[in-house]
């Protein structure tokens, strides 16, 4: 579950509703089920007529992220599959179209129990839903109590038309480049002649795409989805981009919102720099409070979080400078490829342990643990191969903002990301070159998420979060309009709220999506330790 932070080779994974009374319970719809909600649906095209085709679920593809097929739940239920037809350009919605995948899980509910179908997006963007699902789905089974569960990859994600653009062997050789170019100019011509390549290589292999995977493009494709999940309002559970994603369908669709949860919120009002910076503090944070657990609980990396810092930075510009072997099979852990495993552990505060593992197993001339975290934010597969979470994270965070920074506009800039990290600073300002040379224009500088007219959406904001800093939930509050945003604080750590296994999130949460109760305003959910030794 990731949001939008660039950070050296990997560019980085990111409306809760209280319901009037009136509001009645959705029977379920079958398996050919066409669009019953939304008014007119099925006079406004034939893809709102189409029949949606359920099946057993194949083994998720490499561009999904590979592995098995999903396991049937411990009740019995087994995940079912389809493809949803949407138009490639909303603006000709009768013209060419193209497939949405989609999975589902039913409920066990009677029908006059289930309130309707409660769609997931896990963030990115370009994470894929129809893979992920089944992974987090043991977290959500409370839910089942009365929602059939249901996810997608969004258009340019995964098996919905998956934007593409280096092969394998190609994005083996960019996770082992240095990409934060602190050795002078030509360093600096490197990165960028790399950012230029890259953007060729996308429009060469998935042009077509490129101009229709915005968000805005995926808001629509999910207004078609609820009319043919039979359901007049959608329910929603974003999660890191899945805010922004959202906050965008409620702006669009605002009377048709329904009980819906942003967790992990993103920020709107930033533009990709302002986010930028924010996730740099907001990683110097996360690992400033690694590091006093590190200490709190006795490792060996150093007796202060500030020696704990030092030993990583000294670490980085080693391994800048003489990259680690690792394996049989020519990888190496280099400094760019350290900091990135780093960032992928302060995702979660049950990988600490790993953290601390790894920088130790560095310092003892050790790659392993650290290259193992790298290859997984980097969306690298077991067999070698890669999703297409990064290209398509960069091709939608493209189609939807505006900004193409020049390297002088990044240097009059560094000395504030270097006053935010020591450790990130450097990594994370080039990083905000993803969209320089990008051929396609973007939508706008950031995204329109005014909602007027929408019921309460439940915005879930955690104060140690890296990804999505805390002070988002407030500004999506501000952006949604008066009435619209109710926050929840979660004093934790890591990206998200929900999926911590912390007790009074999840309760708070399922109150709302499975009874209408919202929480009191103020309400906060404290932190519960999951590192202990």
């Amino acid at each position: 579950m990731r949001t939008r932070p660039a950070i050296s080779a990997a560019a980085l994974l990111s409306g809760a509703v209280l319901l009037s009374a009136s509001l009645a319970a959705c029977g379920r719809a079958g398996d050919g089920a066409t669009a019953q909600g939304g008014g007119n649906d099925n006079d406004r095209g034939r893809v709102w007529a189409q029949s949606l085709i359920w099946k057993d679920c194949p083994a998720p593809s490499s561009l999904q992220g590979g592995g098995a097929a999903p396991e049937p739940l411990p009740d019995g239920t087994r995940w079912q599959c389809t493809t949803m037809q949407a138009p490639l350009d909303w603006d000709r919605p009768d013209g060419e179209t193209i497939g949405i995948a989609l999975i589902r899980v039913r409920t066990g509910a009677d029908a006059g129990e289930r309130i309707g179908s409660l769609l997931f997006n896990f963030g990115g963007p370009g994470v894929s839903g129809v893979a992920n699902l089944p992974a987090f789905a043991s977290a959500y089974e409370k839910l089942r109590d009365s929602y059939d569960l249901v996810s997608f990859d969004p258009r340019g994600v995964g098996n919905s038309n998956g934007v593409t653009c280096l092969g394998a062997e190609a994005m083996d050789g960019m996770s082992q480049q240095d990409l934060t170019p602190d050795d002078g100019d030509d360093e600096i011509k490197d990165r960028l002649k790399y950012q230029l390549e890259y953007a060729a290589a996308c429009e060469r292999n998935s042009g077509r795409m490129l101009p229709h995977v915005g968000t805005e493009d995926a808001a629509r494709d999910m207004d078609l989805m609820r009319a043919l999940l039979g359901d007049d309002k959608l329910h929603y559970f974003g999660i890191s981009y899945g805010t922004e994603l959202g906050g965008v369908y409620a702006h669009l669709f605002p009377h048709h919102v329904g009980r819906a949860v942003f967790d992990g919120v993103v920020d709107p009002t930033l533009n990709q720099l302002e986010q930028v910076l924010a996730q740099t503090e907001g990683f110097q944070l996360a690992f400033t409070h690694f590091a006093q657990w590190c200490v709190r609980t006795g490792c060996a990396l150093g007796d202060s979080p500030e020696q704990i810092e030092a030993l990583a930075i000294e670490l980085e510009a080693e391994l800048d400078d003489d990259p680690l072997p690792v394996g049989d099979d020519d990888q190496v852990l280099t400094g760019s490829r350290l900091i990135d495993a780093i960032v992928q552990s302060l995702y979660q505060e049950t990988s600490w342990p790993a953290l601390e593992v790894g920088l130790q197993q560095v310092v003892e001339g050790n790659g392993d643990t650290l290259l193992k975290l790298a290859q997984a934010l980097a969306a690298r597969n077991g067999d070698g191969s890669y999703s297409n979470q990064l290209d398509a994270q960069k091709a939608i965070t493209c189609a939807d903002r505006s900004d193409r920074y020049a390297v002088e506009q990044l240097q009059e800039v560094a000395p504030k990301f270097e006053a935010a990290s020591p450790l990130f600073g450097d990594a994370m300002l080039w990083g905000a070159l993803q969209c320089t040379g990008w051929p396609v224009p973007g939508k706008a500088e950031h995204p329109d998420v005014r909602a007027p007219g929408a019921p309460p959406i439940l915005l879930v904001g955690n104060t140690g979060d890296p990804a999505t800093p805390y002070e988002g939930a407030a500004r999506m509050a501000e952006q949604l309009g008066q009435g619209v945003g109710v926050e929840l604080t979660y004093k934790g750590e890591g990206h998200g709220a929900y999926n911590s296994g912390n007790s009074c999130v999840q309760n708070k949460v399922n109150a709302y999506l499975l009874d209408g109760r919202l929480p009191a305003p103020g309400t906060v959910c404290e932190h519960e330790s999951l590192t202990g030794k």
